[in-house]
């Protein structure tokens, strides 16, 4: 699987000893979804190894253990002595309809009052999940998705594969290639000395993402010694998952509705090496950032995007997330066919994140190869849904032990001193030569350093 998906990202053909996945184990699911964790870290990986390759003369291996990798796409922090908030909104969750299943995203508090606009209620006081459910239960999936679409929310209908197949949007997204990239003309050529040891030591990337893909991908590049500089607007949180996706960063804020915060972070992207941005397709060009001004600011940027439902198709502009696209997409479907289950079984992690983080983080690093070699920026998108139809064709084989919750000896010791109190974090999954995933900044809460380079 590897080798697929790093031949999709343009990756030419690996040294057979290259690559060694060491480890045993799945987690639970009829999926590959072990398989996939391992295969896509090795992918950004193989990337981090060319880059030194290209300054060493010679790649190094990269070496994948397999039960780390499967821990890590869940959550890879453990608090001592204080508490992760919940991750979910006390509404979101999966329905029965009239005649099917549905699955609400409330997340966000905007998110949640156009669902309970839709099925009747006020936004306060919250209503119950038992009173959530008899609402939803008298509509049909596709109406009440489309209706919660409209009103600003999020919502999926579950669909089974072949209904996915031959939807309009399922039939444009699994015609997307897994990684679209383009060259974007004349830059300038540049080199640096890359240390073995954090060999991404230097490089600055701006990351203007939201849970969960785009925080993964540039958590990856932190841990290779990249500079990431996170931006978010006034007033977000994610709560669970900040603990979780800002390790090794520095994290600010910015108003893009300001001309003057706008203007700031032009100047931002003209000194950045990566942009990593997971705003729907038009989003940023109606600031006034669209993809031309990006290149005009800065030639050689190496400019990575994520959206949901993909590029092409009646839904390209859709907001979704991994939990909604596995509805959409057959997968929770077929996990609740293939168990013999009463209501949608969804993969036991949000591997479509995980995965696209990890791929977009070996198409940030690719970058970097090309504007080297051959002195151009580069465009690199991938869709939630397009990562979740390469999964989709891979199922787990056999009888395989499996992979449960992390132990004791699966954390590294070290406490590390995060914004919210001392924690334990898995240890790191992934090695390249000499090179060993580490963090040089705990994890931190947004808005508590200056947006500046």
């Amino acid at each position: 699987m590897a080798a697929r998906l790093w031949q999709a990202l343009g990756g030419g053909a690996a040294r057979p000893d290259q690559v060694e996945i060491a480890g045993v184990g799945a987690l639970p699911s009829v999926f590959a979804v072990s398989d996939f964790a391992a295969a896509a870290m090795a992918t950004a990986g193989l990337a981090v190894a060319e880059w030194v390759g290209l300054h060493a003369g010679q790649a190094p291996q990269v070496r994948v253990d397999r039960r780390l990798a499967s821990l890590w796409f869940g959550f890879s922090i453990a608090p001592d002595g204080w508490e992760l908030p919940s991750a979910w909104d006390a509404v979101a969750g999966d329905y029965a309809t009239a005649d099917g299943w549905i699955r609400l995203h409330t997340n966000a508090r905007a998110h949640r009052d156009a669902a309970l606009s839709v099925l009747g209620f006020p936004a306060d006081p919250v209503p119950g999940r038992e009173a959530v459910a008899a609402a939803v239960a008298k509509w049909r999936a596709d109406a009440l998705e489309a209706a919660v679409v409209a009103a600003g929310g999020c919502a999926a209908a579950m669909r089974d594969p072949e209904q996915w197949a031959a939807h309009p949007q399922g039939r444009a997204v699994l015609a997307e290639p897994l990684m679209h990239v383009e060259r974007q003309g004349a830059a300038l050529r540049f080199s640096r000395q890359v240390d073995a040891l954090r060999p991404l030591s230097g490089i600055r990337v701006l990351d203007l993402t939201r849970v969960l893909a785009g925080p993964v991908a540039t958590r990856f590049l932190a841990g290779f010694g990249a500079d990431v500089l996170r931006i978010d607007p006034p007033g977000w949180d994610e709560g669970a998952v900040i603990p979780e996706v800002t390790l090794g960063k520095r994290c600010a804020r910015l108003d893009f509705k300001q001309a003057g915060d706008r203007e700031h972070l032009k100047g931002l992207i003209a000194e950045a090496d990566i942009l990593v941005h997971g705003y729907r397709p038009d989003a940023l060009e109606r600031l006034g950032l669209g993809a031309d001004v990006r290149r005009a600011l800065n030639p050689g940027l190496v400019d990575v995007s994520l959206d949901a439902y993909g590029w092409s198709g009646p839904w390209a502009g859709r907001r979704g997330f991994d939990s909604l696209v596995q509805m959409s997409a057959g997968i929770a479907a077929t996990g609740m066919a293939e168990a013999g289950a009463a209501r949608p079984v969804p993969l036991p992690v949000q591997a479509l994140d995980h995965g696209a983080g990890y791929l977009l983080a070996a198409a940030a690093v690719r970058g970097l190869v090309l504007r080297a070699m051959q002195a151009t920026g580069s465009r690199w998108c991938t869709s939630v849904a397009r990562v979740g139809g390469c999964l989709a064709g891979y199922r787990q084989s056999g009888d395989v032990a499996l992979i449960g919750k992390p132990e004791p000896h699966d954390y590294d010791a070290a406490l590390e001193a995060t914004g919210w109190g001392p924690a334990r974090r898995l240890r790191a999954p992934l090695c390249v030569g000499v090179a060993r995933m580490g963090w040089d900044r705990p994890a931190g809460r947004l808005g508590t350093a200056p947006a500046a380079w």
